[in-house]
C-alpha cells in the first residue's frame, strides 16, 4: 500500500508539472512578444511478439545485455506485448536577451527505466539551456552522435553506438554544420565483482569520482554529409571502507574515441548511410547497451602483508560498430536496414556467464499515409554471447507501430 501511495504521489507531481507547463504556454500565447515556444511530440503505440524470451523488465525492446545468460533464465519462449511507452512531449523556448537568443529545451517521454523499468511513467529526456557558445543542463553527450540512429520503430536502438543524455556544462566555439563542442559531464560508472562477488572484502567497496568526465567532439560538415570524431576521458576510483584483510582500493582511467559519419545518397540526398565505430576502456555506461565499466582481476598470489593494497580492478576494453541505411522509396514509404555489434574484453575475474558480445539488427517497411502519421512493421534480431562458458542465445521479434506527431508554435509576434 505504501508503494502504491508513493507511485500515485509521484504521478500527481508529474501531472502538476505538466499542467503548469500548459499554463505557461497559454500565458506566452496571450502575449505579443518576440519570444516563442515550440510545443511538439507524438503519441505512439507499439504491438509485437517476442518469439524468444528476454528480461521481463525490458519486454518491448531489443537489448542483448538483457537476454538470458543461461537456458530458460526468463522462462519459455513467446511473449506478445503492447504499449504506448514511446509517447513523447517536449517544449523548446526561444527568448531574446542582451547576450543573444536564449534557447531552452524541456522534454520527457513515458518509457520507464531504472527503478521504473518496464513501467509506463514520466521520464525526463532533456532539460537544457543554451546562450551563445555556452550551454548547461541535461542533453546529448558530445561523445555521442545521435545522427547515426536509424529510422526504426524499435525503441532502444543499435547496441554498439554511444548513446547517453548526461548532465553537463559545455562550450561550443564552433557552431553550425561544422561544429566543435567541449564539455564537463557528470561522472559515473559501474563495476562487476565477478567470481569474487560473494567475498566479504568486496562488500565494503564504494565508487568515487574526484573529477568530472571530459568530453569533446568535432564535426566536419560537407554537402554529401559529415565526418565526426569525439572523445572522452574519465577517472574512476573505488575505496575500501572496511577493516577486512587487504586493502582493495584502486583506480582506473577510462577513455574512448568515437568516429562516425552520415553519407547522403540518391538524387535528393534523402537516403543516407549511417556509420560509427567506437573503441575505449571503462566507458560502458556511455554506450547504448553495455555491461559494467570495471571488471575484477583474478588474484593468484597474495602479498605477505595483510595491509597491502591489491590492484583488483581494471577498466574493460570495448569495441562498438554501427552500420545502417535509411532508404525513402517515395514520399509515402521508407525502409531501414542495418547491423550493430558490441564486443567486451572481459577481465580474468569475471564469471564464465558474464556478457561478452552483443549483436543487433533490423529491417522495416514504414508507411506515411498522411502528414504527421506513420505506421509500419519491423523485424528485429538480437544475440548474446557469454564470456567463456560457450553459451549463446538469439532473440527474434516482429513489431508493428502507429505514430501520430503534433507541433505548434506560440508567441513570436504571431
Amino acid at each position: 500500500m505504501k508503494q502504491r501511495r508513493f507511485a500515485q504521489s509521484r504521478n500527481r507531481g508529474s501531472w502538476l508539472a505538466f499542467a503548469m507547463l500548459l499554463l505557461l504556454a497559454s500565458s506566452l500565447h496571450a502575449q505579443d512578444t518576440k519570444s516563442r515556444m515550440d510545443i511538439y511530440g507524438f503519441a505512439m503505440m507499439d504491438m509485437g511478439i517476442d518469439l524468444k524470451r528476454s528480461d521481463l523488465s525490458w519486454f518491448d525492446v531489443v537489448r542483448p545485455t538483457k537476454l538470458p545468460a543461461f537456458e530458460k533464465q526468463f522462462g519459455e519462449d513467446g511473449n506478445t506485448y503492447a504499449g504506448v511507452r514511446q509517447t513523447r512531449f517536449g517544449v523548446k523556448g526561444y527568448t531574446p536577451t542582451a547576450l543573444g537568443e536564449l534557447k531552452t529545451t524541456f522534454e520527457f517521454e513515458l518509457f520507464g527505466t531504472g527503478v521504473d523499468a518496464g513501467q509506463t511513467t514520466f521520464r525526463l529526456r532533456h532539460a537544457y539551456g543554451e546562450l551563445g557558445k555556452f550551454g548547461a543542463g541535461q542533453t546529448w553527450s558530445p561523445f555521442m552522435d545521435i545522427d547515426v540512429f536509424p529510422n526504426s520503430i524499435e525503441y532502444w536502438g543499435p547496441n554498439g553506438m554511444v548513446f547517453f543524455r548526461n548532465v553537463q556544462v559545455r562550450w561550443m566555439p564552433i557552431q553550425g554544420d561544422t561544429r566543435m563542442t567541449i564539455a564537463l559531464e557528470r561522472p559515473g560508472a559501474s563495476a562487476d565483482a565477478g567470481v569474487y562477488s560473494d567475498r566479504v572484502e568486496l562488500s565494503d567497496i564504494s565508487p568515487r569520482f574526484p573529477l568530472p568526465d571530459l568530453s569533446a567532439e568535432y564535426r566536419h560538415g560537407r554537402p554529401w554529409g559529415y565526418v565526426e570524431v569525439a572523445g572522452i576521458l574519465r577517472q574512476i576510483k573505488w575505496d575500501d571502507r572496511g577493516q577486512q584483510q587487504f586493502d582493495l582500493s584502486g583506480s582506473a582511467l577510462g577513455w574512448g574515441v568515437n568516429l562516425s559519419s552520415n553519407i547522403k545518397l540518391g538524387a535528393q540526398k534523402q537516403n543516407k548511410l549511417m556509420l560509427s565505430v567506437v573503441y575505449g576502456e571503462g566507458v560502458q555506461n556511455y554506450m547504448n547497451d553495455a555491461p559494467v565499466d570495471v571488471g575484477i582481476k583474478r588474484v593468484t598470489v597474495l602479498p605477505p602483508n595483510p595491509n597491502a593494497a591489491l590492484d583488483i580492478g581494471e577498466a574493460l576494453p570495448l569495441l562498438g560498430i554501427v552500420a545502417f541505411y535509411d532508404h525513402y522509396w517515395n514520399a509515402k514509404w521508407s525502409s531501414s536496414l542495418g547491423y550493430s555489434r558490441l564486443d567486451i574484453d572481459n577481465s580474468t575475474g569475471q564469471a564464465a556467464n558474464a556478457f561478452k558480445v552483443g549483436q543487433y539488427g533490423l529491417a522495416n517497411l514504414l508507411h506515411y499515409p498522411a502528414k504527421n502519421v506513420m505506421l509500419g512493421g519491423e523485424f528485429q534480431w538480437g544475440n548474446r554471447e557469454n564470456n567463456s562458458d560457450g553459451f549463446s542465445v538469439d532473440d527474434y521479434r516482429i513489431q508493428f507501430s502507429f505514430k501520430y506527431n503534433f507541433s505548434h508554435t506560440l508567441g513570436g509576434g504571431q
